[in-house]
Order: structure tokens, then C-alpha cells, then sequence
């Protein structure tokens, strides 16, 4: 009873962030009736949490928290692996949706679909954080009387909620430059939001973080699932290292600093097995900081893992193989992808995670799944070999921060000028290889660690994991420099303009908000 009135009460907000969201204000549930009882706010602050794994207020679709938006399409995590992965080097996908072959191809405009899913859903997850903040002031408190005793716990709450706004407002400067802005401060049902620089948002992410650190639990030691001190100074990393992107400012020595204090925790291990990270008891992995959970029975969407396992086999494979009880023929790596690796058994690589049986290796039609290798890396078997307990809605969870990245940040900040230790560089780098080849035969060498062997190195460690196209953009190889199949719309590839480095805002919302200017070119 307890989560159905924090349902309702969220239904019944009338969220102001996109003015074509076109929410559900079912019911008036009262808050204060509904937050007058302590369980409920850990409540409310799950559907923040969930917010990220699901779509809406039941699984896996049928009460859509975004009317206008299909709820598989529309799932956070499917959104931004859209985004992250779909116009790059990494993958293409068979399904002739439309949106999504214009996404491969790099030809997208101000009307797909698909951008517009991501985009709401960025700001949807703002909204609600917003108004968890709204209602959990001292004030508010006070008017429900709640005790005192209780207080320490709703700032870490509130702490938390501030860092899942701000981890939605980095995809937001990340993919679309100069996005609305506004806070708990905004009232409910005023006018349409402002627009924000990316600059200015980018200022403002980083001194909630520095504000909510303290409230945070210590690193390494929050509950399963949910943000601590780890998740921030990773959030922080990524904000610095892709500085220069967003605002112009190196600020790797920032980036550094941030992942020291990661990886010098002692918090975190590697994963022994490259493979177990993606699989259905990842749970217990040490190497993972922040995880986005879903389970079988309790967090069922068509997005997130499902999509990720079913949509990465087809062919002969054998969906049973991968703990599912389905293949969605959809993704599939580019020959320039393979060719990353010294060979595509796995034999030497482990990472080298391909299905090549009646496959061809390159890529002639984007509609045929066996064109192109398949990319199993994710799966709903456990590391014991057993199958996770929903043939449709795997338990994999989705690592969204892991130590494998930070070392590999860390490497490219100090070879960036940010300072550090260039052998430790070395060092951690070859830890990763390491684990990858069983063995030293991967091991490289101070003259071998350039930033060109490093956007290759994190191709090989981190695809799928919906970082490649803000690496590529980093990189300079995202539009004006770099080729793969189907980039610019031609089966070679060829390069393509430089404005398509951020994505257009939804055309949608240029009708709805005066506020809001088009990036240019769109």
C-alpha cells in the first residue's frame, strides 16, 4: 500500500520540464498524507532509482510513466544505448524502425524518435528529482512532523537524489550541448524552463557534487544499487576529462584527482573473469561502482539488460544458450570493430566476445543479422552456468561506472598532460590486459600507451557499456575524421559534418518552449 501511494502521488505531479511529455496526471494523491510516514520517502527515492531501469508503474509496460513515448523505445538505458552506441564504430543494428537505421548512418534529424526518447527521459529523471527535493525540505518536514531522529536520513536521501539529477543533466550536456535548466527552485506549473549553457550546467553538476559529497556514504560502502562517494568521484572524472568538450578548460588534472581517490580506496577488485561482469550474478562483483540492477521478477522492461541480451543474438544462435528464451536478431559489430582485436575467438583476447558461425564478418546490408559478427557480451547465465530466473527479464544488471574504465581514464588523463604517474598508467592498463590475455602477453610498454592505442583499448574494454560516442567526440573521431560501415550513409562509410557532434534538440520541444534555440546545423 505504502509504494502504490508514492505511485499515485507521482502521477499526480504536473511536471514542468518538457511541455510535450505529456505525463499522466491520474490522480491527486496528497503528499503530505503520503509523507507524513518515514518508509515513504526511501520509497520515493526508489523510483528515482528505478527510474533508470524501467519504463513505468508497472513492468514491464502498461503504465507508461511518458504517454507519448513506446516503453521498450523509451527505457533510459535502450535510449542511451541508442545514442552511445548506434553512430558509432562499434555496432550496427537490423531493425528498420525509423529513427534507428538514421542513427547508424549518422543522417539523423530534429524529429527522430528515438533522440526524442532519450531526451525526455533525461528530463523526466530531472523532474522527479526535483520534486523529491521539493518535498523533503526542513520546512516540509516540519509541517509533517517528522522527528528528528529521521532528519540525518532524508539528507542523505535528498544527497542521493541530487546526484541521480546530476548524473541525468551530464547525459544531457553530453548529447545535446545547451539543454532547459531549472531546480526544485522552479515553481510547479510556472512558465516553460530557460535555457542553460552548456557551460552553466556544466558548473552547476559540479558543485552539487562537491556540495552532497560529505552526505553521501563512504565509498565502497553504500547499499547494493545505490550512489556513494565511488559513484560521485566517477561522475566527477567523466565530467572533468570530457571538460574540454563541454566548456573548453582542460581539466584532467581534476579528472586525476577524482580517480585516485577511487582507485587508491582499495574499494573496488577486478572482476578475475572479464566475462562474469555481464552476467546474471554481476551483483557480486567488486569491480563494479554503480550499478543500474534489474531483476527477473521485480524489474521487468523491455530496455536495459532484456535488450541488451535478446537484442545482441539471432542467427543459429541458441537463445536458451544465453539464459533467454528469445533472439531479436538486432546488433551487430562492424568489420572495423573486429578488426580491434588480433583475433575473434577469444582465444587470445578474452574480450573478444564474438558469434561468427554463419555469420559474415562485414556488413553489406543493415537489415540482415548475419552480416555483421554477433556480440553476445551480455547474458542472462549465471557464473556457474545457471539461467537467471525469467527467460524474458534477465537479473543482469547494467555497470554503469566500473574500475575497469577508471583505470583506463586515468591512463588517458595523465598521457593528456593532466598529470599522475605515467608507469602507473602502464601499470593499470596492463592489469586490464592482463586479465583480458591470462598473462603478461599483452602487456605494453610506456612508448606503447598513446591516445591512439587508448581509444582502441577502450573499445575493446568498455563496448556496449554506452561510452563510445562521447569517447569518439573526445577523441575527434566522432564526425570529421574516423570511417566505418554505414557512417554518412554509405555502405564504406565516410566522414560526416561536425555539427552532428551534439544531437539536435527534439523539434517537439523547439515548438513548445520559446526558450529553447536548435543547435546548429539542425
Amino acid at each position: 500500500m505504502q509504494t502504490k501511494a508514492i505511485l499515485l502521488l507521482l502521477l499526480g505531479l504536473s511536471f514542468t520540464a518538457c511541455t510535450d511529455l505529456d505525463l499522466l496526471p491520474q490522480d491527486k494523491a496528497d503528499p503530505n498524507a503520503v509523507l507524513s510516514q518515514e518508509e515513504n520517502y526511501e520509497i520515493f527515492l526508489a523510483k528515482l532509482y528505478a527510474g533508470l531501469a524501467v519504463s513505468g508503474q508497472q513492468g514491464p509496460a502498461g503504465a507508461s510513466d511518458i504517454q507519448s513515448l513506446d516503453e521498450g523505445f523509451g527505457q533510459y538505458l535502450r535510449a542511451l544505448y541508442y545514442m552511445q552506441e548506434l553512430p558509432t564504430d562499434e555496432v550496427v543494428i537490423g531493425w528498420g524502425d525509423a529513427g534507428l537505421p538514421e542513427l547508424v548512418q549518422q543522417t539523423w534529424s530534429s524529429d527522430n524518435q528515438f533522440i526524442r526518447a532519450m531526451y525526455y527521459r533525461i528530463f523526466y529523471q530531472v523532474s522527479i528529482a526535483n520534486e523529491f527535493l521539493r518535498e523533503t525540505t526542513p520546512e516540509q518536514l516540519d509541517a509533517r512532523g517528522i522527528r528528528e531522529g529521521f532528519r540525518p536520513t532524508v539528507e542523505q536521501f535528498r544527497a542521493e537524489a541530487r546526484f541521480l539529477r546530476a548524473l541525468s543533466y551530464w547525459h544531457g550536456i553530453d548529447m545535446f550541448g545547451d539543454v532547459i535548466f531549472y531546480t526544485e527552485e522552479n515553481d510547479l506549473g510556472g512558465s516553460a524552463p530557460e535555457e542553460g549553457t552548456r557551460a552553466e550546467i556544466f558548473a552547476f553538476i559540479e558543485s552539487e557534487l562537491e556540495a552532497i559529497e560529505s552526505q553521501l556514504p563512504e565509498i565502497g560502502s553504500a547499499e547494493y544499487g545505490r550512489a556513494d562517494r565511488g559513484a560521485l568521484y566517477m561522475l566527477q572524472a567523466k565530467l572533468y576529462q570530457n571538460a574540454e568538450v563541454y566548456t573548453g578548460q582542460d581539466r584532467n588534472g581534476d579528472a586525476i584527482a577524482a580517480l585516485e581517490r577511487v582507485i587508491d580506496s582499495d574499494a573496488y577488485v577486478l572482476e578475475e573473469d572479464y566475462t562474469d561482469l555481464f552476467k546474471a550474478d554481476n551483483d557480486r562483483s567488486e569491480e563494479i561502482i554503480f550499478p543500474v540492477a534489474f531483476d527477473g521478477d521485480f524489474t521487468q522492461s523491455y530496455g536495459g539488460t532484456t535488450f541488451l541480451v535478446h537484442a545482441g543474438i539471432g542467427g543459429d544462435m541458441n537463445a536458451e544458450d544465453y539464459g533467454v528464451n528469445s533472439a531479436w536478431g538486432g546488433m551487430r559489430a562492424t568489420p572495423s570493430f573486429v578488426a580491434l582485436f588480433p583475433d575473434v575467438t577469444g582465444d587470445t583476447d578474452e574480450r573478444a566476445i564474438f558469434y561468427t558461425e554463419g555469420q559474415n564478418r562485414e556488413v553489406n546490408n543493415l537489415g540482415e543479422f548475419r552480416d555483421g559478427y554477433a556480440m553476445p557480451k551480455y547474458t542472462n547465465i549465471t557464473s556457474t552456468g545457471v539461467a537467471g530466473k525469467d527467460p524474458v527479464f534477465p537479473d543482469t544488471d547494467f555497470p554503469m561506472f566500473r574500475l575497469g574504465d577508471a583505470y583506463l581514464m586515468y591512463a588517458e588523463s595523465v598521457v593528456r598532460g593532466g598529470g599522475g604517474s605515467m608507469s602507473r598508467a602502464v601499470e593499470l592498463v596492463n592489469e586490464l590486459r592482463q586479465r583480458a590475455y591470462d598473462g603478461d602477453a599483452g602487456n605494453i610498454t610506456e612508448g606503447d600507451l598513446t591516445l591512439d592505442f587508448l581509444l582502441d583499448e577502450r573499445a575493446r574494454e568498455l563496448y556496449w557499456e554506452m561510452h563510445r560516442r562521447t569517447d569518439l567526440v573526445r577523441f575527434g573521431e566522432f564526425t570529421t575524421s574516423g570511417v566505418w560501415a554505414f557512417k554518412g550513409g554509405v555502405p564504406a562509410g565516410q566522414t560526416t559534418e561536425a555539427y552532428l557532434n551534439i544531437f539536435p534538440i527534439p523539434g517537439s520541444e523547439i515548438l513548445s518552449n520559446p526558450n529553447l534555440s536548435q543547435n546548429t546545423g539542425y
